[in-house]
């Protein structure tokens, strides 16, 4: 809709002079009425600035006129609110008759803020009028009060100037006043505004309402479409109420939600104000006053503290929990502390009980096996052997239990799988438990390994499965679980002798009649049973809690009367490869002729091993303690093996006699034995690195097969050395006929990545009487192979690296003479690869025995003629 005036006409067209300037005070424009009492052009005042134009007084340029219009063009500008000046001397230039002349001339102003759409002043309007003859009518009257004169016209005069002179002082008055009030509510601390008609159209606006609000154009706008975002909150709705009923209305932290900047998010805001109704003489409301407070920051505050109110009382309450149960605690560690001194004492009186009771059973069962000898063929004699020996090995097992509860028992711990532990026992565990007794296996996925002696932990799971199976009177579920545990700070809190982190579980559960709490506090200790008389020792759980506790673990017995009982066992997580365990040795006796010097304190076992190995064909020197040993190796007799025992009297301790006798023969092999460890040679529970023992009591057999196993060790490795001699026989002279065959020991390069495989493959052919160098990789064999002459090379196909075809070929390429035995359990192996390299290769399919191996290295030694072994170009 178009406006109804041309706004521009009516600007040229005012009989009232107007001009307007730009933020610089630069004249824009000006219309007619302007130009005509100014005596000017327009095109001479466009862009000049109006102090230049006009400057008042040329000779003074900071003259008290021009400071007065110059201060009000500023207050317009900062504070963007209308400015009048009353009254200014101002000289500026004047048509005449005598033509244009600049003369003193009086003017009243007021000056208009033109804002842009930011809100900042980007225009000023002045509307200026003349009333320099009001003022010399001002100073007529003046003159006539100072001269007598009896004119009625004169007086007349002079009343109308006085009445005139005090409109105008009461004028400036008022605006002074004005402008006063203003800036106080501009400056006032509390937002203020004032709303005017029905509509509440803002009129006026301070700086604290522009604050709460946002600096946005609310001016001349009805306050719906001032603040949008309000509508709904029921602000709208109380301004409402308050013009129609002329009542005012009071609110204490109300919650507002205002959009501060455009376009951005709502922000809360608490305040309390006041709608105060403006009633006029008529009763008519004209307008609403609105002051208030911003109470968001004391809103806040006021909540912030009632948090930390509560979370002060929550604290006193938490505080006053944690002192009740720290209480507990102490009464609970004061109790664990004594259990564990009782314990701990026990411990030390049976590990010393042990010792003696290790070393008695020792001498009785080497006599008794030494008898079973000498009446080989007495029936009855054997009969009452077997017993004896039968007694003998009870015995042990109750001197082990009594070392497991003290945590005295060597243990060698390797990383194994717990869930291919149980698995493995299975078939085991039905055989002891019964056929009424159903087991059930649970074996969490992704399990982690432990590192813990492997047959400790089996004697572990068998012993509380068969205290299940009694538990149950022969009939029930046992259950046994495997999985991950992680065991925190707090649970380690409760628990002193835990610490915190990542364990496997292992928990035996059963059906049977369960524990009383006075039973399960006293499950532990040892020779406490509720066993009738003569079916049990105490000791079973003794021992797993003494093997448990030596391997790093937690034990814990949960039980309900009447339900059952599940026992968990947490074992310190491993984060080494499980390793397979070793099969146990079996067969026939062997004997030797090797030197073997025994070292025991007790005559009685010393005689007795003494006598065990001269019947195997040893022959033993022998000393009562380490000092003797050790003049005895000092001596310079040769010795092959020392076997003696840990704890003996005497200056010179069992480790120390091992490193200086290792010292004088470093090929020497040390077989230590013992009932009662001490810290010798275990430490923190477990065999120190490199150490090997033989448990006292130990069988005749036991003992044979563990110094033979540990000969045949320094067998091969004397072999091996003899291999790296310093003056090497070239291949050329070595062993071979007439024909080029080789004869006599082979010296052979083996080649293999399984552990299992390269040592019994190893072992079969040194058992045949060649010289073996056993290596895991190809890369390895080709060090081998440029430092040492070999007659065979004896290779896997599947290596890491280089196959072991490929490496054949190439050692055939740089030594023509080589022989090659491939062991592969795929036919196919070296045909898939075929050359002229391996056309005389031979295949030894796996698996493969003795009399296969013996063959193929046959086959292999007369596969070519005599040819010198020299590296290929």
């Amino acid at each position: 809709m178009q406006a109804p005036f041309d706004f521009q006409k009516l600007f040229e067209l005012s009989p009232n002079p107007y001009m307007l300037l730009d933020r610089e005070l630069r004249y824009v424009t000006a219309n007619a009425a302007y130009l005509r009492v100014t005596a000017s052009r327009l095109e001479d005042l466009v862009g000049r600035n109006v102090f230049e134009a006009f400057p008042n007084d040329p000779d003074d340029p900071a003259n008290a006129s021009l400071r007065m219009l110059r201060d009000s063009f500023f207050r317009v500008l900062n504070e963007r609110a209308l400015d009048t000046l009353a009254l200014i001397p101002y000289r500026v230039p004047r048509w005449t008759d005598s033509g244009i002349v600049v003369e003193d001339r009086y003017w009243s102003a007021t000056h208009t803020p033109l804002l842009d759409a930011a809100g900042e002043v980007a225009f000023i309007l002045q509307h200026t009028m003349d009333v320099t003859e009001l003022q010399q009518l001002k100073q007529a009257m003046l003159d006539a009060r100072s001269a007598p004169s009896s004119d009625p016209g004169t007086q007349l005069e002079a009343g109308v100037f006085l009445r005139a002179k005090a409109v105008q002082e009461a004028n400036l008055t008022l605006d002074g006043e004005r402008r006063h009030l203003r800036r106080l509510f501009e400056v006032a601390p509390g937002f203020m505004c004032y709303l005017k008609g029905p509509s509440h159209v803002f009129e006026l606006v301070n700086h604290a309402y522009l604050q709460l609000v946002g600096h946005r154009e609310l001016l001349n706008k009805p306050v719906r479409e001032a603040l949008p975002e309000v509508a709904g909150q029921g602000f709208f709705e109380l301004l409402d109420g308050v013009f129609t009923s002329a009542e005012p209305f009071v609110g204490h932290g109300m919650r507002v939600m205002l959009q501060r900047v455009p376009g951005g998010p709502l922000e809360e805001a608490f305040v309390d104000l006041v709608y105060q109704p403006i009633v006029e003489a008529d009763g008519r409301v004209s307008g609403i006053f609105v002051q208030g407070h911003d109470m968001t920051a004391q809103k806040r505050a006021e909540d912030e503290l009632a948090r930390h109110r509560d979370h002060l009382e929550e604290l006193v309450r938490e505080r006053t929990r944690e002192l009740e149960q720290s209480e507990a605690e102490r009464r609970q560690t004061e109790a664990a502390l004594r259990q564990a001194q009782k314990m701990e004492a026990v411990g030390k009186l049976t590990g010393g009980v042990a010792h003696d009771f290790n070393n008695l059973l020792q001498v009785v069962s080497g006599n008794l096996q030494l008898l079973q000898r000498d009446l080989a063929g007495d029936a009855k004699a054997q009969r009452r052997l077997e017993t004896a020996l039968g007694a003998v090995e009870r015995g042990a097992r109750l001197a082990s239990q009594l070392l497991a509860f003290a945590r005295r028992q060597p243990l060698a711990p390797s990383s194994i799988n717990v869930g291919r532990l149980v698995r493995d026992m299975d078939d085991l565990l039905r055989r002891a438990l019964g056929e009424d007794v159903e087991v059930e296996t649970v074996i969490a996925g992704g399990l982690w390994n432990t590192s813990v002696d492997r047959n400790q932990l089996e004697n572990v799971i068998l012993n509380l499965a068969i205290n299940a199976r009694d538990a149950m009177d022969g009939r029930g579920r046992l259950t046994i679980e495997a999985g991950n545990a992680m065991l925190d700070d707090h649970y380690a809190l409760l628990h002193p002798e835990v610490t915190a982190g990542q364990y496997v579980l292992l928990a035996i559960s059963d059906t049977g009649t369960g524990m009383t709490p006075e039973v399960m506090e006293r499950a532990f200790e040892p020779f406490f049973t509720t066993k009738p008389e003569g079916r049990g020792t105490g000791l079973g759980l003794s021992m797993v809690y003494g093997f448990v506790k030596q391997s790093g673990g937690h034990v814990k017995i949960y039980s309900e009367l009447g339900h059952g009982t599940s026992l968990k066992i947490y074992l310190p997580r491993s984060f080494q490869v499980a390793v397979q365990p070793a099969e146990a040795p079996s067969g026939q006796v062997e004997g030797g002729t090797e030197t073997i010097l025994v070292v025991e304190d007790d005559p009685a076992v010393r005689g007795t091993v003494v006598e065990v190995l001269t019947e195997l064909g040893y022959r033993v020197l022998k000393a009562s303690d380490g000092q003797s040993a050790l003049a005895v190796i000092q001596s310079g007799l040769p010795v092959d093996l020392l076997f003696t025992d840990v704890v003996m009297p005497g200056p010179v301790r069992s480790p120390e006699l091992a490193r200086q006798a290792k010292a004088l023969l470093p090929e020497l092999e040390v077989l230590f034995t013992s009932g009662y460890t001490e810290n010798a040679i275990v430490h923190g529970g477990r065999l120190d690195p490199g150490v090997s023992l033989l448990s006292k009591p130990y069988r005749r057999e036991d003992l044979a097969r563990k110094i033979r196993a540990m000969l045949r060790q320094r067998e091969q490795r004397l072999a091996a050395k003899g291999l790296k001699g310093p003056a090497p026989v070239p291949a050329a002279e070595g062993p071979r006929a007439a024909d080029g065959a080789l004869k006599g020991p082979l010296r052979i390069l083996l080649v293999e990545d399984d552990a299992d495989i390269r040592e019994s493959a190893c072992e079969l052919l040194t058992d045949m009487g060649h010289g073996v160098q056993a290596v895991e990789s190809a890369e390895a064999a080709r060090t081998v192979l440029g430092r040492d002459p070999i007659d065979v090379l004896f290779t896997d196909v599947t290596l890491p690296g280089m196959s072991g075809v490929a490496l054949a070929r190439e050692a055939v390429r740089q030594y023509p003479s080589l022989r090659i035995v491939i062991a592969s359990g795929d036919s196919r192996a070296v045909n898939s690869e075929s050359g002229p390299e391996l056309e005389r290769a031979v295949l030894l399919p796996k698996p493969y025995d003795l009399d296969q191996m013996e063959r193929a290295l046959e086959q292999a030694a007369a596969a070519l003629t005599a040819a010198p072994r020299t590296r290929s170009p």
